[in-house]
């Protein structure tokens, strides 16, 4: 049996394998030659997992720097060096709207204590995860287009085929995944290449549309033939070997700022699914009302109202804090720009709840009902729980789910929830309060401040209204 050595910190174990390594650029490594990617247990191992090449946007400058072509590498982390028993697989798939992030960029340590086995995926990103330009339509690569979903479906048959040298049970792994995560284990529930690689789901803030239309093979070769423009790279008979020979970091900026009619944010540009006729045979609407995605337990959530993506400084007041010392020097001037403020934070919070919905809330009720009606098991919940000094925003629940909980918050069983619906495909857990599977009569479970408590109504005059793709 395989082992991961103890990582000094706490008694889990860690390490590093690297599941996948292509040859050249837009290779898909699901079931390609061996001549083209190298694959499957006797992929040699890292001591760390090396971040995807990915441009930096921020709050991912330190992955940016360290960023690498070959990194297709699952972090194995297990409760104790040599479990006894072959434990439930949870599998990871990181957040960054497709475009970034890495699998060590949280560590799931509140996850690893629940006796679980826990895997952590890395995916090609951006133009260098979804390119589909025409000449790449050839053999092998037909499924051009979806390289970064055919990198997950590669990772899940390695953790398959060799988890069980790690002390993992190769028939008890959940997917998860939160925001973009989510939205990828949306598309895998709904790829006929991923059937059989899982046994249950969690979509968390993300589902397979997160609320954007699909994106058609032709539309996509269209993005990529401007990205190639905008590197400098035009004669269609003579485009692949420069676009490979390409520096990353040039292809990666080419792609951002690149105009799609569909999409009113260019960050978005990797988030809209590409329908292949392969990986995504149809548009994710059309496969969930056909109820073509995978019959297993899932569990579906998202973060409060107004929680859709919050731009630099969100949703204030709108200064309206800051008149109390004018109102009494100036009354009646304070006192209309208090009311003007007041009602750009309607105006403004009464926008993201619609984002929201557009965005999370009424594509995962979707989801929930439509999975619901195969008569498999659902589970739903909100999560409206800020960290301390902070909104609820995207990404709110991750340090309760991989990190202690935050200071002078209130208990959160959050993590609890997860960990037995890991193990039994089922989030009842003794001392929790109860979690009725989703029905019309019952939406599930809300996380807040106040606690944990139930919650009958998901709004569903408001969503009816809603013309989701």
């Amino acid at each position: 049996m395989a082992r991961c050595a103890a990582n000094g910190r706490t008694k889990a174990a860690q390490c590093f394998v690297q599941f996948s390594l292509p040859r050249r650029r837009w290779v898909r490594c699901a079931g390609a030659p061996a001549a083209d990617c190298a694959m499957g247990a006797s992929a040699r191992r890292h001591p760390a997992a090396t971040p995807c090449v990915q441009p930096a946007l921020g709050w991912n400058n330190a992955m940016a720097k360290r960023g690498i072509e070959e990194c297709l590498c699952v972090e194995v982390q297990t409760p104790k060096p040599h479990p006894a028993e072959p434990l439930p697989v949870f599998a990871w798939i990181h957040s960054g709207a497709n475009v970034a992030g890495s699998a060590d960029g949280h560590l799931p340590t509140n996850l690893v204590a629940q006796n679980m086995l826990v895997v952590t995926l890395q995916y090609r990103l951006g133009a260098l995860g979804f390119l589909s330009l025409p000449e790449l339509s050839d053999g092998d690569n037909e499924a051009a287009g979806n390289v970064a979903l055919l990198d997950q479906i590669a990772a899940l048959r390695w953790v398959h085929d060799n988890i069980a040298q790690f002390g993992g049970d190769p028939a008890r792994v959940t997917i998860a995944g939160q925001s973009a995560g989510g939205q990828d284990v949306g598309l895998l529930m709904l790829s006929p290449l991923a059937r059989g690689l899982f046994s249950a789901a969690i979509e968390q803030r993300g589902t397979a549309s997160v609320g954007l239309p699909a994106r058609s093979l032709e539309d996509n070769r269209a993005v990529d033939v401007s990205i190639a423009k905008r590197t400098g790279i035009d004669n269609p008979a003579a485009r692949l070997q420069p676009l490979r020979a390409l520096p990353a970091e040039r292809l990666l900026k080419a792609a951002q700022g690149v105009d799609v009619p569909a999409l009113d944010d260019d960050g978005y540009i990797w988030l809209q699914a590409v329908v292949d006729g392969r990986v995504l045979p149809r548009a994710p609407a059309e496969l969930l009302a056909a109820g073509a995605q995978a019959k297993v337990p899932l569990l579906i959530g998202l973060c409060g109202a107004g929680t859709a993506l919050r731009r630099r400084g969100g949703c204030r007041e709108a200064g309206a804090s800051r008149l109390s010392r004018p109102r009494r020097r100036h009354p009646a001037h304070a006192s209309r720009r208090h009311r003007a403020a007041r009602r750009a934070a309607m105006q403004c919070n009464a926008s993201m709840q619609l984002s929201t919905d557009l965005t999370f809330r009424c594509p995962a009720v979707t989801v929930a009902q439509r999975q619901a009606a195969l008569g498999v098991p659902v589970w739903h919940s909100v999560f409206d729980t800020a960290v301390p000094c902070g909104q609820v925003t995207q990404s709110a629940e991750l340090p309760f789910l991989f990190k202690n909980l935050p200071i002078g918050q209130p208990p959160v069983f959050l993590p609890r929830y997860w960990a037995a619906f890991v193990q039994h495909s089922n989030p009842h857990a003794k001392g929790l309060p109860a979690w009725p599977a989703f029905a019309p009569t019952h939406a599930g479970l809300q996380f807040d401040a106040r606690g944990v408590h139930q919650i009958k109504d998901v709004r569903p005059g408001a969503c009816a209204h809603l013309d989701l793709p």
